[in-house]
């Protein structure tokens, strides 16, 4: 391995006036203002994608104030009664908790298991109770902004997606697949499906591709290492401080492997900066910006110690991703027209709490509207039956000038999601992204507002003091649990949060004749979603449903199989939930709730097919608790006022038929305005 010292490593990195100048250059991503004639996405000429390595969302932001979060007041309940945050290793159970360090961001924080049979061990057929025995207990660890202030800054400064999705559960190769061609050969295509890091040589193809034949300029910015092509590993060197960590997934493409000088996928893939002949990591990009060339679409690939993988700390990283700020700022006429994506790749073996959306294997295990065929993989050897995904959320920060503020965006994202921001934006379609995902993921849009024109200036930490001190691998800091865990909580505060298209709805109905109970499901009119139902008296739970935009899809169980009483819990997007526990055998008042997107309220209808009763009506978030008479046969309505919660609601409803009966109904009714995160966060 390279001894490179101190002279080498500034001259690697753009020299002491960097460090001099990064605070004031990086604030400037936060103050230099969009520029654009139409207030639409068309308005953004280059999109930069930075995909670095191996974090989930809670393990890094699950302590931020006003994401969903440790303070999630909804979890799903596991199998064990208990919630998801309790994972047991058969016999004791760990919580999240913060390994003991007094530099944590600057650990070399041991890696855990990432492959599919790890993933689906833990997913456990979206039981999601076997994150221990698949990954150990320092799956639990997780980091707060003591230990990464400039990515919580960041996140402060611009918009964090904290419903974005890894796309596949399991290794970094086949989510970069997902990130670049917009699935892993599912089909059979081309050498696919691939489910681990064979790097075997692949024939399907990729979006830039379909971005060179539609006009559309684009770009690999990365370095070269020890070249890349076979003999250099593909920038996969030893060298931990050269070269690309093997992250330019297009270089196990066949077209991109055979290209030669003068082809664009050689030129525009296969080369880079050569840290080894002494240019700086940041030499081509700086001097594309600065001279106005930085192409339409651009990805960049950093070495092996700046990808933030564990075993390199998470702060040199942060030091890689202000620097990549610094170069896109440097011209403030490109900065106002760009969006930079920095996403993670893959959760490595680290926990998060939200169960992913994922298809259905059969019809016993859930339904869609839309077709998943692409989206279960059935079995072969060596590779268990299972979803391809969604995976676990992983971080995501939307950095534009149309993404200041610090919002929260809670759409459903995964990485396809970036290739259709970039459909949206240039109009080049990616048909390999299946049905099913295009269904429960959205296009990124809604992170920005395109009309907004006021800056935000924004002083992020400064990151010279994270600076590799030495160019050594260093051996694991074990992330050991404590002896007896407590439940974090998350810092106090809100977040201004981005209006989504939802306005989902699940209806229950009882046939009581026949002991069954019925839910209908639906994302609403402008987007599709994805639910995840739980039940607490049976043990064949849970399912999963897909309805797509505008439609509706139901199911149907019978209590025999739950002791003559209905219980399940839905969870659906942006904090979504019904419950419902209701007799198998008996006529009850029903409900059906929906948002009203003029008011902001939520209106609830009451039916009773049974005796004459009365149900209550309890708001966790404020207001007076009202009861109701529901005769025989009749309708009544009641209206859930929202203002004083932020159109967030957690209601729950009783009656006098039966002590049987319960329905919860929670989750935030959209406008079209922007809002606030959940009251209900738990914080310190």
């Amino acid at each position: 391995m390279a001894d490179l010292n101190r002279r080498r490593f500034l001259q690697l990195t753009g020299g002491a006036a960097a460090f001099t100048l990064l605070s004031e250059s990086i604030a400037r991503a936060a103050s230099i203002p969009a520029q654009g004639a139409t207030g639409t996405i068309q308005d953004i000429e280059h999109i930069v994608v930075l995909m670095q390595e191996n974090r989930s969302f809670d393990h890094y932001f699950g302590a931020m104030k006003g994401v969903r979060g440790f303070g999630d007041p909804r979890p799903v309940t596991l199998p064990s009664g208990k919630s998801v945050w309790n994972q047991s290793d058969g016999s004791k159970v760990t919580l999240p908790f913060r390994p003991t360090s007094d530099k944590l961001g600057m650990e070399y924080l041991q890696g855990l298991n990432h492959d599919w049979a790890g993933g689906q061990s833990a997913f456990n057929k979206g039981r999601y109770d076997n994150w221990i025995p698949a990954k150990t207990k320092a799956t639990m660890a997780h980091l707060t902004r003591e230990d990464i202030p400039f990515h919580y800054a960041l996140a402060d400064a611009f918009t964090i997606c904290d419903a974005y999705h890894c796309s596949f559960i399991g290794a970094t190769d086949p989510n970069r697949y997902y990130m670049w061609t917009g699935y892993v050969g599912n089909d059979g295509t081309g050498g696919g499906p691939v489910l681990n890091n064979a790097e075997a040589g692949y024939g399907w193809t990729t979006y830039p591709e379909r971005l060179e034949a539609a006009g559309v300029s684009w770009k690999i910015y990365q370095d070269i290492g020890d070249g890349l092509n076979a003999a250099g590993s593909w920038g996969w060197i030893n060298d931990a401080f050269r070269g690309n960590y093997g992250d330019n997934s297009l270089l196990y493409f066949n077209n991109y492997r055979n290209a030669q000088p003068g082809n664009p996928l050689y030129d525009k893939a296969r080369t880079g900066t050569n840290a080894k002949a002494g240019e700086g990591y940041f030499d081509v990009l700086r001097a594309d910006v600065q001279a106005g060339r930085l192409p339409q679409v651009s990805w960049i690939a950093a070495p092996e110690a700046f990808s933030e993988h564990a075993n390199w700390p998470a702060n040199y990283g942060a030091w890689y991703i202000a620097q990549v700020l610094d170069a896109l700022t440097s011209n403030p006429d490109v900065w106002a027209k760009t969006a930079l994506f920095i996403t993670y790749d893959e959760n490595d073996g680290f926990f998060d709490h939200v169960v992913p959306p994922y298809a259905p294997g059969s019809a016993s295990q859930g339904l869609s509207t839309a077709p998943t065929a692409l989206d279960y993989f059935g079995g072969k050897t060596g590779y268990v039956a299972g979803p391809y995904g969604l995976g676990p959320r992983v971080p995501m920060i939307v950095v534009s000038p149309w993404s200041t503020g610090g919002y929260t965006c809670s759409e459903t994202f995964d990485h396809t999601s970036v290739i259709r921001f970039m459909e949206s934006r240039f109009g080049v379609r990616e048909p390999n992204i299946s049905p099913w995902r295009r269904a429960i993921c959205g296009d990124l849009t809604s992170a920005f507002d395109f009309t907004r024109t006021q800056t935000q200036p924004a002083a992020l930490p400064p990151t010279d003091g994270y600076y590799p001190p030495d160019k050594n691998r260093h051996p694991d800091f074990l992330a050991t649990a404590p002896a007896v865990g407590s439940m974090p909580r998350q810092e106090p505060g809100a977040k201004p949060t981005r209006p989504l298209k939802y306005a989902p709805y699940v209806d229950g109905t009882a046939d009581v004749t026949a002991g069954t109970y019925r839910l209908a499901f639906s994302g609403g009119p402008q987007a599709g979603a994805q639910f995840y139902v739980t039940s607490a008296n049976r043990t064949d739970a849970p399912w999963t449903y897909t309805a797509e935009a505008d439609k509706s899809i139901a199911d149907t169980w019978n209590t025999k199989y739950s002791k003559g009483v209905t219980d399940l819990t839905v969870h659906g997007p942006n904090g979504f939930l019904r419950r419902f526990r209701s007799p198998g055998r008996t006529a009850v008042p029903e409900v059906v709730a929906r948002h009203d997107g003029t008011t902001g309220d939520l209106a609830l209808t009451f039916t009773n097919a049974g005796a004459s009763a009365t149900v209550t009506v309890t708001n966790a978030y404020g207001g007076t608790p009202t009861t109701l008479s529901v005769a025989k046969g009749a309708t009544v309505t009641h209206t859930v006022p929202l203002s004083a919660s932020a159109r967030w609601y957690d209601v729950t409803v009783t009656s006098s038929a039966s002590t049987d009966y319960l329905r919860r109904l929670a989750g935030h009714v959209e406008t079209g305005a922007a809002g606030t995160t959940d009251p209900g966060i738990l914080t310190y």
